[in-house]
């Protein structure tokens, strides 16, 4: 089998950036994003003798792979960009190789170097997941196929029992849809500063367009069902915001909790949700429409000796997920040993990772009285590329709603040449319409996002992304990097 795949050997890789400001502060953690740089990953490889081009990109937000409170961003800056060098170095010296073997060559050797670096893993894949989503998109393109089609045929090679041996002998048809989604969720962002109502806007968090902000207009506008809650682990604010919310989301409403590693453990939780549970009106919110608790431990703790009795003693208690935690190709299987009911897919994650987690999952599930979740998040994906190859992910892994907060911080694709905005328009007209203001805005529409030209395209937007009008930039210069990448206020 493997003698019939295809071997890709990396040649050329460039990278460029775009500089981003959100509409209006975006605050989630020990963080308030306001502006990032969003890099963007072109390669070129040599596919069975052919060449052919393929991209990635991401923005790199402040707090989320290292949640440091005593460095800045411009300190924290220059690993991300080390990481991400790293990884295209180690992918450019490989041999060529089928995808998975040229994968499991830059995981392992990036996990070595980070672990001598002192980089925590989840930092680390950044750099793989960027590279192997532009080399994915490399061979989907090559073939002329979907990455549906590609990664359920196993055309990239994947051996899961190499990483962990209770999958050996999964494929991906075994536990992938035979079809992607034709549509998804989306599940709005509450963050910890979004306006509710239009009485909550104040000259912090307004915003200079006419695009939906506070929360209640989002409701109305888009006819939102799913969404995602931020709480700060602080009862005093969270409490009275719960309350808010019980009255504005209605019976129908589903939703999941985000913690943000914000507690000292899940027992520190425990407390907080018996204190939310006394009050009539969350109790009524929690018990209606919960679907899960993402990360309230911080990373640190996650996988702490005292979270199993936790568990254990608490009867009744919500399903929890990882998320940050997840940053190892064994952070999932310890969870699902210690008593967590699932885990995230972000593509920042690893595409690799992401369907080793989907295989254990399904086969976990088929020995737990508990359901397992497997949740779409977000890392304020915008498009056209790090959210289109986003969400050909969740349709490609089954799952049926997804966080969404890249086009709320941001406004639309307001950012990018008109040339990108065009084709957006032209190839993908039930992912984006022509917003009053004169940019490109993502349609979601009675609550949700429709797929069906993404799941026609190769690995996200139909035609090949034209980045060459974007600022090339040396990653090893970081600080031309934050130079160039950071809108100045």
């Amino acid at each position: 089998m493997t003698a019939s795949l295809p071997r890709l050997d990396l040649k050329e890789v460039e990278f460029r950036v775009l500089p981003m400001r959100t509409r209006f502060p975006f605050k989630y953690g020990i963080a308030s994003l306001t502006a990032l740089p969003h890099i963007v990953l072109k390669v070129e490889a040599e596919i069975d003798g052919a060449r052919a081009e393929g991209i990635a990109s991401e923005g790199l937000p402040p707090k989320w792979f290292t949640k440091n409170p005593d460095t800045t961003f411009e300190e924290d800056l220059p690993a991300m960009l080390e990481v991400i060098g790293h990884a295209t170095s180690l992918a450019l010296s490989a041999k060529p190789s089928s995808f998975f073997e040229l994968w499991v060559t830059v995981h392992e050797e990036q996990s070595s170097w980070a672990s001598q670096s002192a980089y925590p893993p989840l930092l680390a894949n950044l750099g793989v997941s960027l590279t192997e989503r532009a080399l994915l998109d490399a061979l989907c393109r090559h073939l002329g196929s979907t990455i549906h089609t590609v990664v359920r045929e196993n055309l990239i090679g994947l051996q899961l029992g190499g990483i962990r041996p209770e999958l050996s002998g999964t494929q991906p048809s075994f536990f992938l849809p035979a079809r992607p989604l034709s549509s998804v969720c989306p599940r709005h962002t509450v963050g910890l500063g979004d306006p509710l109502t239009a009485n909550d806007v104040t000259e912090e968090n307004k915003a200079e367009d006419n695009l939906p902000l506070d929360l209640e207009s989002c409701i109305r506008t888009y006819g939102l069902t799913h969404f995602k809650i931020k709480v700060c682990g602080n009862l005093d604010i969270d409490l009275p915001r719960l309350e808010a919310l019980a009255d504005l989301l209605g019976p129908t409403a589903l939703f999941t909790l985000d913690g943000n590693e914000q507690y000292g453990g899940i027992g520190a939780f425990r407390e907080h949700w018996e204190a939310w549970h006394e009050n009539p009106k969350v109790r009524g919110l929690l018990d209606r429409g919960l679907i899960l608790v993402e990360q309230p431990a911080h990373r640190d703790e996650t996988f702490s000796s005292l979270v199993a009795t936790e568990f254990t003693n608490w009867t009744g208690r919500p399903p929890f997920i990882i998320d940050e935690a997840d940053g190892a190709i064994d952070s999932l299987p310890r969870a699902l040993s210690l008593g967590y009911d699932g885990a995230s897919h972000k593509n920042c994650k690893g595409i690799v990772k992401g369907l080793a987690n989907a295989a254990t999952l399904a086969e976990e599930g088929k020995k737990r009285d508990r359901p397992l979740h497997f949740s779409g998040e977000d890392l304020a994906n915008v498009g056209p590329i790090a959210l289109f190859q986003d969400l050909a992910m969740m349709g490609t892994l089954g799952i049926e709603h997804v966080e969404r907060n890249g086009h709320h911080y941001f406004k639309g694709l307001s950012a990018w040449p008109e040339p990108v905005r065009r084709a957006m328009l032209e190839n993908h007209p039930d992912l984006y319409g022509l917003h009053s203001e004169g940019y490109p805005a993502l349609r979601i529409q009675n609550g949700k996002l429709d797929l069906k030209s993404l799941n026609q395209a190769p690995f996200g937007p139909t035609k090949l992304f034209d980045a060459s009008s974007l600022e090339r930039v040396d990653l090893t210069d970081s600080e031309a990097f934050i130079r160039v990448g950071l809108p100045l206020s």
